[in-house]
């Protein structure tokens, strides 16, 4: 396999969330918070942008701001389905050779953290990149809420992931790496992926990225300097008002 020539950049997005309601649309520095991702994504300049919209009136927003959005099934599993059925609809003749999956809950991610996880695919052994950070917070290492990825860095920016978990690991002495959910796939392992049953030790640690690595898929973990303020609450919401707003 070679370097992807030609990715596409697909940003998930649906309504349904439980701690803040109608959470793409909370306005941010008066645009839509799916409106700022896109432009954080644009802003990368990996290939063109789009938005996996579970609902109209996501759809409806990005295409105000003058981007591109593609409905998908609303009942759909997880992000990774819908990115890939969007994808679907939008190349079905599968020009992209690799997409990146940005999180439509990260309207402060930095365009070269996006541009980070494109890069492990110049790897040709490689079929799926994501990103870590290392943690500096102690009460970071065992909160299982905070997914860890267990690689060996040494020296570089660069590892193959070993596992991911919401235990503390690895044991001894040493860094430990905090999981940002974002992702780079081949196409053809996008494809592969979501083809897969869900697996065992996916179900038990609510990782869905467990389902690549127990069937023998390759994934590269890139080494960024610090994680992304992800959107789940009020206050977060507040704290990303006052990044963009600065």
């Amino acid at each position: 396999m070679s370097t992807p020539r030609n990715p596409v950049v697909v940003i998930p997005a649906r309504m349904a969330s439980t701690r803040l309601p109608n959470k793409p649309l909370a306005d941010i520095c008066g645009e839509p918070m799916i409106v700022q991702v896109w432009k954080r994504a644009t802003e990368a300049g990996i290939g063109p942008v789009l938005v996996a919209c579970a609902e109209q009136e996501i759809a409806d927003a990005v295409t105000a701001a003058g981007g591109i959005a593609v409905l998908t099934d609303p009942d759909l599993p997880s992000g990774s389905d819908r990115v890939h059925q969007a994808l679907q609809t939008f190349d079905p003749e599968g020009k992209f050779d690799a997409v990146v999956n940005v999180q439509g809950d990260l309207p402060t991610i930095d365009a070269a953290d996006i541009r980070a996880v494109f890069e492990p695919l110049a790897d040709p052994n490689v079929d799926i990149a994501t990103l870590a950070a290392e943690i500096k917070r102690d009460e970071e290492r065992t909160n299982p809420n905070v997914v860890k990825a267990v690689a060996a860095f040494g020296s570089g920016r660069v590892a193959r992931a070993l596992y991911f978990t919401r235990a503390t690991a690895p044991y001894g002495d040493g860094p430990l790496y905090h999981h940002i959910g974002l992702y780079t796939y081949r196409r053809a392992a996008l494809d592969r992926f979501v083809s897969l049953p869900p697996a065992e030790l996916e179900q038990r640690e609510k990782l869905e990225q467990l389902r690549a690595l127990e069937n023998g898929m390759v994934i590269a973990v890139a080494l960024v300097d610090g994680v992304p303020l992800g959107v789940d609450t009020q206050e977060d919401l507040e704290r990303a008002r006052e990044v963009l707003g600065a």
